[in-house]
């Protein structure tokens, strides 16, 4: 029963999941290839697709990336969903990150399996220098990671019930 305690956050993976496949589905749908809307300064929502891993690492790579990067997404999915079941009550912000972690992964590998790229449409810019675009399941990621290295630095870490005087 204890695994099944920290599965309740599996919520977070499934709204990283729809609110990632929703916008790619939207930009997908309603715009061209390319296509660069202002939305503010210093960003835009700017249609593009990745064949490669991040900052499109190896996208000319020949095809066989698609199918590798695949494969990886679809084992960290099934470790991330593993070590969330096993984690201790008191991990919370553990748990909160390996959630938006699987969420963001799930969302890139449906965009390969079904696509053979992913979708990216975060285009953040200053003057002409654009930062790699990105996408609702990248930022995820990102946020993800960041939590898990503040809880390795004990930022968030609840205490066991052992460790409660």
């Amino acid at each position: 029963m204890r695994s099944l305690s920290k599965l309740k956050w599996l919520w977070l993976s499934v709204l990283a999941l729809g609110l990632d496949q929703a916008s790619k589905f939207k930009v997908a749908s309603a715009m061209q290839l390319y296509e660069s809307i202002p939305v503010m300064p210093y960003f835009n929502l700017t249609y593009m697709r990745n064949t490669g891993a991040a900052f499109s690492f190896l996208s000319e790579a020949g095809g066989w990336q698609r199918w590798f990067f695949a494969a990886l997404a679809l084992i960290i999915s099934v470790v991330m969903t593993i070590w969330l079941a096993r984690l201790k009550q008191h991990e919370t912000l553990l748990a909160i990150a390996l959630s938006l972690v699987l969420g963001g992964a799930i969302g890139n590998l449906i965009d390969r399996l079904a696509y053979g790229y992913v979708i990216d449409f975060l285009d953040v810019y200053y003057q002409d220098r654009h930062w790699p675009a990105f996408n609702i399941a990248d930022s995820a990621i990102v946020l993800g990671v960041g939590l898990m290295l503040a809880e390795s630095f004990g930022i968030g870490r609840g205490k066991a019930p052992d460790d409660i005087e």
